[in-house]
């Protein structure tokens, strides 16, 4: 099962969705890596490591899930640096926002996200929907 092991980045900068993600995975019993980066410019540097520091996120079998709405660097722009770095540019990405704007949506996709799901209100909804994406990641034939 080790194989099948995802390394997640959630890119997100609300305490409140970290924790409820968090929350669902362990509800779920999904045991992949979590990392959390409050912002782009932090999830960047996740990604790149430096020379100092290699990046604590293994370079295959990851996936990130994005939230759009974040300060310094928001999802949109995020994912054009992520797109233009040939080293991080394949890398999937899952957008999970509140943001229900039909340009934010357009403007993910055309920056080939791999999905685009708004954040479920209730709780209950948004263990299910962990739950989903977990079978799917699983099933999925990553890098």
């Amino acid at each position: 099962m080790q194989d099948r092991m995802i390394n997640i980045l959630l890119v997100e900068d609300d305490e409140v969705d970290v924790m409820n993600v968090k929350r669902a995975f362990k509800r779920n019993k999904i045991s992949n890596p979590l990392h959390v980066a409050p912002n782009g410019l932090e999830a960047l540097k996740m990604l790149r490591g430096t020379e100092e520091q290699p990046s604590d996120i293994p370079a295959e079998r990851r996936l990130i899930l994005l939230d759009l709405n974040m300060p310094k660097m928001g999802g949109i722009e995020f994912l054009q640096v992520l797109r233009a770095d040939p080293a991080l540019k394949s890398t999937p990405v899952v957008v999970l926002t509140t943001s229900d704007q039909d340009q934010d949506r357009v403007e993910a996709y055309n920056l080939n996200v791999a999905g685009y799901i708004l954040k479920p209100v209730n709780f209950m909804t948004f263990v299910e929907l962990m739950a989903a994406l977990n079978k799917y990641w699983a099933l999925c034939e990553l890098p």
